[in-house]
């Protein structure tokens, strides 16, 4: 079912039966509304991960130390069949947390984290999510299709409930969305503050982590499909992230690079940057 590449993302090198988390990607942008390209995200960030290094100095912690971490390749997902797409992401990533791994999971659009939520759920009940995005993605449906990256974040909550997503950086949608957002999710415009007040609600409880990497403001993250100006920096973003050590990720994914509408490749590397911390934040935890 996955093709594991010869190329591992570096740092994720051990074998699938001795990692305790599990890289995959998830080559879909079936639903975009704007511009694709996304479906190349996972594969840029394993070409491009060999230009950083595995030691993080906001962690002092290293991959190759502190995780042992598998790059299970990229899920071969078909064209054209948004179904097929959803069940095979949903089948992989229980099968990664049924063995007691921490599924990481490289997008592709934000339409892929709503089947890794649901197999995730299936073990976690009190499932809390938090959000990253430059968009709410909470419509009910975009042009009449309810299976959308925009409407990704109404189709979790209809399996988790009210008041059990935590939205940051949010700066664009429509009205209804923030209208409808107030009574049911915790939506935090413009900004990532706030993280220390929803960490002591969720406490104890499991979470999900969905990074839609156009949080970053374009002339820090150039290379994404919807691109939003008026996001946060990457500094802001590692400084979030750290305030995650230690809680209990049990998920997490980064979408939404699209690495071809940034020829200077600083999305790409940023991604790669990004997705070294949140494994290693997760690893504080294991």
């Amino acid at each position: 079912m996955i093709q594991n590449p010869e190329l591992k993302i570096l740092g994720f090198e051990n074998s699938y039966d001795e990692a305790n988390v599990v890289v995959f990607g998830a080559p879909f942008d079936g639903t975009v509304s704007y511009r694709p390209g996304s479906r190349f995200g996972p594969s840029a960030i394993r070409n491009e991960s060999y230009g950083i290094e595995t030691y993080s100095p906001y962690q002092n912690a290293d991959l190759l130390m502190d995780i042992k971490g598998h790059d299970a390749g990229d899920l071969p997902l078909p064209f054209g069949d948004t179904k097929a797409v959803l069940d095979m992401i949903k089948s992989f990533t229980g099968e990664i947390v049924n063995d007691n791994k921490i599924p990481v999971m490289l997008g592709g659009e934000h339409l892929v984290t709503l089947p890794a939520v649901e197999a995730v759920l299936e073990k976690y009940l009190d499932l809390c999510i938090i959000h990253l995005d430059a968009h709410t993605d909470l419509r009910e449906d975009y042009l009449g299709i309810k299976l959308s990256h925009a409407t990704v974040i109404r189709r979790i909550w209809e399996k988790v409930g009210d008041k059990r997503i935590w939205q940051f950086g949010i700066r664009s949608g429509e009205k209804y969305e923030f209208e409808w957002a107030r009574d049911h999710t915790f939506l935090t415009p413009f900004s990532l503050d706030g993280i220390e007040k929803a960490l002591e609600v969720i406490g104890d409880r499991p979470i999900y982590l969905t990074i839609d990497l156009d949080v970053l403001d374009p002339s820090v993250f150039p290379g994404t499909g919807t691109p939003e100006h008026g996001g946060v920096t990457f500094k802001e973003l590692i400084a979030f992230l750290l305030k995650l050590r230690g809680k209990n990720i049990v998920g997490a994914d980064l979408v939404e690079l699209a690495p071809h509408y940034d020829a200077s490749g600083i999305s790409t590397a940023a991604a790669c940057k990004l997705l070294r911390e949140v494994a290693l934040v997760i690893g504080a935890k294991i």
